[in-house]
């Protein structure tokens, strides 16, 4: 990614990934001594959570947005040495030496372009047995709003990879995952036209898009982008997976 995130606005409006992020964490049993990954920190809002359940344990919060751990770090202040910072990219082997009892990761894994490498990145730092929590942008993900941006300015649509149920499980069992379970939510989301809604696609949607623009054309492109919605809604697809670590 070359366009670097507005990590305060990020934290302000992401209220829809916080909300899924909270039921994926839901799914990983944890006895509160563990040492846990959060793959894809942001700004901390569901990392918070995860150091709430683990009293006696460890994050390790990694993204590979400078701004975003920044702002994970006021967030999580609280939490001492309990929880270490690292950026990193997930597409490329991560620096982390002492392996991990479980891995989470929310709204992250579709800004990561090669899948495959990601999931071998992410099998190398957990021991066997441990399990891999996770949700992101499955097939179909915003497609509505990318059909608008490829007929607005130049047409630029910013990759991502949103990836199918189908693939996605080969890809871990080639990883060294087993226990694999992988599927597809709707999860449509509704914000305010205006300034809420503008503000979420440039933030969110449209970030790589707009970085491309000069400055004083950024609102307007957003501006076009939002007025051209038929309902001020998101398609969101979410990608949940659960796998476990094999021997």
């Amino acid at each position: 990614m070359t366009a670097e995130w507005d990590a305060r606005t990020y934290d302000r409006v992401a209220d829809p990934m916080h909300a899924w992020g909270l039921e994926v964490l839901d799914r990983l049993p944890l006895s509160g001594d563990e040492r846990v990954l959060d793959a894809g920190c942001g700004s901390g809002r569901v990392t918070e959570a995860l150091a709430e359940r683990l009293p006696t344990g460890h994050v390790v919060a990694l993204d590979a947005s400078p701004a975003m751990l920044d702002e994970a770090r006021r967030r999580l202040a609280r939490f001492g040495e309990r929880v270490t910072y690292l950026q990193a990219d997930l597409g490329r082997p991560l620096p982390i030496e002492r392996p991990v009892d479980a891995i989470l990761s929310t709204a992250t894994f579709h800004w990561v372009l090669d899948h495959d490498a990601l999931f071998r990145n992410l099998a190398a730092v957990i021991r066997p047995g441990g399990r891999l929590v996770a949700q992101c942008g499955g097939v179909g993900n915003i497609e509505s709003v990318r059909q608008i941006a490829r007929t607005v300015g130049d047409g630029f649509d910013a990759e991502r990879n949103f990836a199918t149920p189908l693939a996605t499980a080969a890809r871990l069992e080639a990883a060294g995952f087993g226990m694999v379970e992988v599927w597809l939510t709707d999860e449509p989301t509704r914000l305010e036209r205006g300034e809420p809604l503008e503000t979420y696609l440039a933030t969110v949607c449209l970030r790589e898009h707009i970085a491309r623009l000069p400055a004083e054309e950024r609102a307007a492109y957003v501006a076009e982008v939002a007025g051209r919605m038929p309902e001020p809604v998101l398609d969101y697809v979410r990608l949940n997976i659960l796998a476990t670590r094999r021997s």
